[in-house]
């Protein structure tokens, strides 16, 4: 139980820091949006790294709206067969569909893990002088949440599957 009751915690915690992040992230990138267009039309002048920020900080909003989507189970699924199907069915289906996306989203964080030490390695840059890697550690980070998200959702429904409903509706 305690068990339970310390994952439940930690879930509480991640959602919240997802949330503040997005919520962050967006009210940032907006103002940085604004100034810039402000002091083009009004000034006649900008930042030179201000659209770049802006990439940036849209890569993170996707990414980390990616997360808090998996973690809601929100996320684009194609369930044209669930109609016709019988629920157990649907439910194996849903159970490999989703260990398969762990699998691909796992393979792509391992792969911008890759690719984040290349950047370390040629010392990179972007913005003023900032290490690309900073900027882009978002993608392995996501990309692995996203992935435990599936699996831990893979073994939920598994779960219910196998022991019945009370897995599911006992978070």
């Amino acid at each position: 139980m305690k068990l339970k009751h310390f994952l439940g915690r930690l879930e509480k915690a991640g959602t919240a820091l997802e949330t503040i992040m997005l919520v962050s992230t967006l009210t940032a990138m907006m103002l940085v949006a604004v100034g810039q267009i402000i002091m083009r039309e009004v000034f006649g002048t900008g930042f030179g790294w201000a659209d770049e920020l802006v990439r940036l900080m849209v890569l993170w909003l996707a990414l980390v709206g990616s997360i808090a989507a998996c973690r809601e189970n929100r996320h684009i699924r194609i369930d044209a067969l669930s109609h016709v199907l019988p629920d157990l069915a649907v439910k194996l289906i849903r159970i490999l569909v989703d260990l398969f996306a762990a699998f691909i989203c796992g393979v792509i964080a391992f792969q911008a893990w890759r690719y984040l030490q290349i950047e370390i390695e040629y010392e990179d840059t972007v913005l003023v002088n900032t290490p690309a890697w900073i900027a882009h550690s978002i993608m392995p980070a996501a990309f692995a949440l996203i992935a435990y998200r599936f699996l831990i959702g893979a073994l939920k429904q598994a779960g219910d599957v196998i022991f019945g409903d009370e897995v599911a509706t006992d978070q």
